[in-house]
């Protein structure tokens, strides 16, 4: 049987690490660079799979950790695995729960074993482990899944850092066997392993050679956007990616706003998740080729124009921008979803463009002109 998971880097950029690559998975290729929308419990929020289709997504996230408390992996399993349930035909990524251990470190117990808690659905006993986040995986069907690792609640302190570190390189020897013994490579899943390091670069170099000694079909930079600053998010970028295999994809996760996205691009990085376009979605701020709006605010009451002139979503063939206005302040569900829309669109549009953009040599004047997008308000 062929991998599950196939890289194959296609195009450079002459002034930057930035490239574009193409990646084969059991329901398809994909282009990188690229944006995975965040569908947590196995939905994006207010969207059906037609529409990220149609705004471009190529890859979409869940979330095993969340999946697992409800409705169980073997639930998913026996209606079909995700892709059926989810009804979407493209490549789907489970993470494995390693951040809920930041997530829930007040009421979370971490040990050498994994991690312990009280269900936050029903109160019951909860443990996962390095093997059980495999095995949950693996019941989900996705295309790729996440190692599990612990993520250091705070990024800047170093000794609790090292242990995280330490700790998930220990994990991702347990995660790498329980795969492997089910087929590993010749398996439909990829498994991807998880570099932390938080913000210090020696502790992040010696993750990384920790992470790609166990050669796995893609890696992560991991342990970042976790509200530190934007520096010590950068610190761990560019002492992580350039030591990544240049032959296999490199994934930067929870990352972030356009500007973060072209700017991990320059440094290496083919894919990316985060929450932001459609959780600014739903509290009614969107990015256009303008600059950032607030639809609350009172001066788009009377507008009658798209919501971007130069945006092809529906959204922006459909309403204007008072219709859009009047919607979020009436808390009509559609403003959520519709604005979702354009922001999900916008994201793709913009890996759209580094992807040409790279090879033309255009990833500076990108970069700058996002740059000087993101302090613009119409």
């Amino acid at each position: 049987m062929a991998p599950a998971l196939h890289f194959q880097l296609l195009e450079r950029c002459p002034h930057s690490a930035a490239r574009v690559g193409a990646l084969d998975t059991p329901h398809g290729r994909v282009q990188t660079p690229l944006f995975m929308p965040v569908g947590t419990r196995a939905s994006v929020k207010g969207l059906d799979p037609a529409q990220l289709a149609e705004v471009g997504t190529q890859v979409v996230l869940a979330n095993a950790y969340h999946l697992h408390l409800r409705p169980g992996e073997e639930v998913i399993r026996e209606l079909g695995g995700l892709h059926d349930c989810m009804g979407w035909s493209g490549p789907i990524l489970t993470d494995s729960g390693g951040y809920q251990v930041f997530s829930m470190a007040d009421i979370a117990r971490v040990d050498e074993s994994g991690v312990r808690f009280r269900s936050v659905v029903d109160g019951s006993k909860v443990e996962l482990t390095p093997e059980r986040a495999v095995d949950v995986q693996r019941a989900l069907g996705a295309d790729i899944a996440m190692a599990f690792d612990h993520c250091p609640s705070n990024p800047l302190e170093r000794e609790q850092v090292e242990l995280a570190t330490a700790r998930t390189g220990r994990w991702l020897e347990r995660c790498v066997t329980r795969w492997r013994s089910a087929g590993g490579h010749e398996s439909e899943q990829a498994l991807f392993g998880i570099v932390q390091g938080g913000a210090f670069a020696d502790l992040r170099q010696r993750s990384v050679e920790e992470v790609v000694a166990h050669d796995l079909p893609g890696y992560a930079i991991g342990g970042v956007s976790v509200g530190e600053q934007r520096d010590a998010m950068w610190t761990a970028v560019e002492a992580c990616a350039p030591l990544l295999p240049e032959d296999k994809p490199r994934y930067l996760m929870g990352v972030g706003t356009p500007l973060d996205l072209v700017q991990a691009i320059t440094h290496g990085v083919d894919m990316f998740d985060c929450v932001t376009p459609t959780r600014h979605g739903r509290n009614h701020q969107v990015w256009t080729s303008a600059g950032r709006m607030n639809l609350r605010n009172k001066r788009w009451m009377r507008d009658d124009s798209p919501l971007d002139p130069d945006c092809d979503c529906s959204t922006c063939a459909r309403f204007s921008r008072g219709y859009l206005r009047h919607l979020c302040t009436v808390g009509e569900m559609l403003a959520g979803s519709a604005l979702s829309v354009h922001n999900l669109r916008f994201f793709h549009r913009l890996l759209e463009e580094a992807r040409a953009a790279i090879p033309a040599g255009a990833m500076p004047a990108l970069l700058a002109r996002v740059a000087e997008l993101e302090t613009r308000r119409p």
